[in-house]
C-alpha cells in the first residue's frame, strides 16, 4: 500500500445518513466494516420475489451496504477463506435497485460502471451512495476483504449467493454517484453528447475533403 492510499480517509459500514450525506463526487475512501455482496441476476431476480410476496430474506439488508461484487472461497477447518474478490457492472441491475433501494434504505452500493439516474434518485431519497470500484483491480480489492461472515441461497454458483462479508480497508472506492442525487457518470453523458454534433460534423467534413 502506498503513503497516499493509507492516508485516504476510512469510514465504517453501514454509513450513517449524515456520513453518507458528507460524501460528495470524486472522495475516494476506504472501507471497513460489513457489506453484502452478490454479482448474481438471478439472486437480483430472486430478491424482487420475496420483496413483491413480502417474504423475508435471507439476511436483514435494512440500512446495509449492498455491493455488485464476487466472492470466490475455499472451504477450510475454520470456515470459507476467501480467495479473491472482483466486481461485476452495476448497469446490469437498474431495472431492480430503485425498488432495493427504497425497500431497505440502503446506506451503499457499488461496483462498475454507476447506475442510472432512476437509481440515483432513490439514493438522493434515502440518503445512499455508490461507490464505484477500480475494474481489473482484484489483486487490491481482495487484499480489504478480511473474512466471509455467512452465506445465504447456496443452491447459486458462490459468485450469486448472498454474502456477508467484513472489510478491512477495502479500497480504494471513489464516489461516483452522491447522497443527493448527483451522478458522475450523468455528467459524463451529458458532457459527451454536448460534444457529439461537432464530433459528427467534422467526421462528416473529413468525408467531404476524402
Amino acid at each position: 500500500m502506498t503513503d497516499a492510499e493509507m492516508d485516504l480517509p476510512r469510514l465504517a459500514l453501514p454509513l450513517s445518513r449524515s456520513d453518507a450525506r458528507n460524501l460528495a463526487l470524486g472522495d475516494v475512501v476506504r472501507l471497513d466494516g460489513e457489506a453484502i455482496v452478490t454479482i448474481g441476476m438471478p439472486t437480483h431476480q430472486r430478491i424482487m420475489a420475496h420483496i413483491e410476496a413480502g417474504k423475508p430474506l435471507p439476511f436483514d439488508l435494512g440500512g446495509a451496504a449492498f455491493f455488485h461484487l464476487s466472492i470466490c472461497s475455499r472451504e477450510t477447518a475454520g470456515g470459507a477463506e476467501p480467495l479473491y474478490a472482483n466486481p461485476t457492472t452495476s448497469t446490469r441491475f437498474n431495472p431492480f435497485l430503485p425498488t432495493v433501494i427504497r425497500k431497505f434504505g440502503l446506506c451503499a452500493t457499488a461496483g462498475k460502471g454507476g447506475l442510472d439516474m432512476e437509481c440515483a434518485r432513490a439514493m438522493q431519497e434515502v440518503g445512499c451512495v455508490y461507490f464505484s470500484m477500480i475494474g481489473g483491480a482484484s489483486p487490491l480489492l481482495s487484499d480489504g476483504v478480511a473474512e466471509i461472515v455467512e452465506t445465504a441461497w447456496d443452491d447459486l454458483i458462490m459468485q450469486f449467493r448472498l454474502t456477508r462479508i467484513r472489510l478491512s480497508g477495502f479500497g480504494p472506492l471513489t464516489v461516483g454517484i452522491d447522497a443527493h442525487g448527483r451522478s458522475l457518470y450523468d455528467d459524463l453523458l451529458r458532457t459527451a453528447e454536448a460534444k457529439r454534433p461537432d464530433i459528427l460534423a467534422r467526421l462528416k467534413a473529413g468525408r467531404s475533403v476524402g
